[in-house]
């Protein structure tokens, strides 16, 4: 059901920029579609903004996307899920692809490594921009304080698995509801003085959930004729196949199952050499869309190695679009056939209260990324802690990036301090990338 107050056509707009602009992994995606639709357009609430962010941290696959599909089936119905949850991937896959292209037949060219390298500066200092009015808003008080604190310190130090911290801070909040804290009750408001936030009709149920079906179903069906008509041992079928078991088991998003990934698809499948797998993140982190999408590469490099009959480069783009068909159908599908239930608990205010813990958990969550973003942007090499019980990894102070660090640092005070536009940081940045490989120091 279309929203009476947003309309359509202006909900594709807005979309299809968040998708064109949706740098940095999901710390970044989630800071850009904040900053467009509750700060600066107000069309919908911060209680409403985090509800669904909550829900979407809860399951497998790429959380910024599928709350990009929650929040426009929230905005405009089935239509607006759709188109919101397509536009945030369809420019990433077609730069992917495009640049998966010119891997195989140029390789990296060094133009395209500079502007990359210029915008990774600009997604660090928008992630950080992100992290600083995230916390200020939504952690309200000492006990969420700590709960964001711990999920930063179990993933980052102890690389505790990422559906046990999200867990143990819904846990904590229902049981401290239940007991009578009122340190998970709502600390932000469900309205921000938006009457188009106040004026949102709830979207249809049952067209959700046949909606969620419809996605099982092409999901499902194309792997099984794929199996059917080619054959267990064909590469397609290994890919259909393959990335549909990882779609119901990636909760945490990219990195939590690069290390499964990369051992699969080097040591198993033999579709990649190690090193390229590294290409591949690096061309996710820093095209617009998830950072999932580094699948995509994985699936066209597998298919146009073993070709068959066909000509590599078509091999290959059908191996990236199965790949990306098999890991994102299932995202729509758990956003409509959940989210309309997801709705309907917000009123319970024990289950309220477990996702208020939940949100500063995330926020530990995105300091998380954040961090290991910048730590491999700006420091080539890393050593392992000494620290016994420990998982995570020192920056190796000799390999610093020194151009990659001051342009970050350049970055941050443009963002910070002179609070400049989006679209100006990430060009600015970019210019300055080029700029500094022409000078050969990028």
């Amino acid at each position: 059901m279309p929203s009476p107050t947003i309309a359509l056509r202006e909900s594709t707009a807005v979309w299809g920029r968040i998708g064109l602009l949706s740098f940095g992994g999901p710390a970044g995606q989630i800071a850009l579609m904040h900053r467009e639709l509750v700060d600066d357009r107000k069309w919908i609430d911060e209680g409403s903004f985090l509800h669904a962010l909550n829900y979407c941290m809860l399951l497998p696959g790429p959380e910024a996307q599928q709350l990009a599909t929650y929040i426009g089936w929230r905005l405009n119905g089935v239509a607006g899920g759709l188109i919101a949850g397509t536009l945030f991937i369809l420019p990433g896959f077609i730069a992917i692809l495009a640049l998966s292209v010119l891997y195989v037949t140029l390789g990296m060219l060094p133009w395209v490594e500079a502007i990359f390298f210029g915008l990774r500066a600009a997604v660090i200092a928008l992630i950080a921009q992100a992290l600083l009015r995230m916390g200020s808003r939504l952690v309200g008080n000492s006990a969420l304080a700590a709960i964001a604190i711990l999920a930063f310190i179990a993933i980052f130090v102890f690389a505790a698995p990422f559906p046990l911290v999200i867990l143990g801070a819904a846990l904590t909040g229902y049981f401290g509801s239940r007991a009578g804290s009122t340190a998970f009750a709502k600390s932000i408001g469900h309205a921000n003085g938006s009457p188009v936030a106040e004026t949102l009709p709830h979207p249809s149920t049952r067209g959700a959930l046949i909606t969620g079906l419809i996605f099982v179903a092409l999901w499902l069906l194309p792997v099984a004729l794929i199996a059917i008509l080619l054959g267990p041992d064909h590469v397609f079928t290994h890919l259909v196949t393959f990335f549909s078991k990882l779609a119901v088991v990636t909760f945490g998003g990219a990195y939590a199952v690069l290390a499964w990934v990369a051992q699969a698809a080097v040591d198993q499948f033999g579709w990649l050499k190690p090193g390229e797998m590294l290409d591949g993140m690096g061309l996710a982190e820093t095209t617009p869309g998830p950072l999932i999408l580094v699948l995509q590469f994985v699936g066209f490099l597998a298919a146009y190695r073993d070709p068959g009959m066909l000509h590599p480069l078509l091999a290959g783009s059908i191996g990236a679009t199965l790949t990306v068909w098999v890991t994102f159908m299932p995202c729509f599908a758990w956003i409509f056939l959940g989210a309309p239930w997801s709705e309907r608990l917000r009123a319970n205010r024990a289950l309220s209260a477990a996702l208020t813990a939940v949100t500063a958990a995330v926020v530990g969550v995105i300091a998380n990324l954040a961090l290991w973003f910048a730590l491999h942007s700006l420091f080539a090499e890393h050593q392992p802690s000494n620290l016994p019980g420990t998982a995570f990894e020192w920056p190796v102070l000799a390999s610093a990036d020194w151009p990659a660090i001051l342009l970050s640092l350049a970055a941050l005070v443009a963002a910070l301090r002179f609070r400049a536009g989006l679209l100006l940081l990430l060009g600015g940045s970019a210019v300055a990338g080029l700029l500094l490989g022409f000078a050969g120091l990028a």
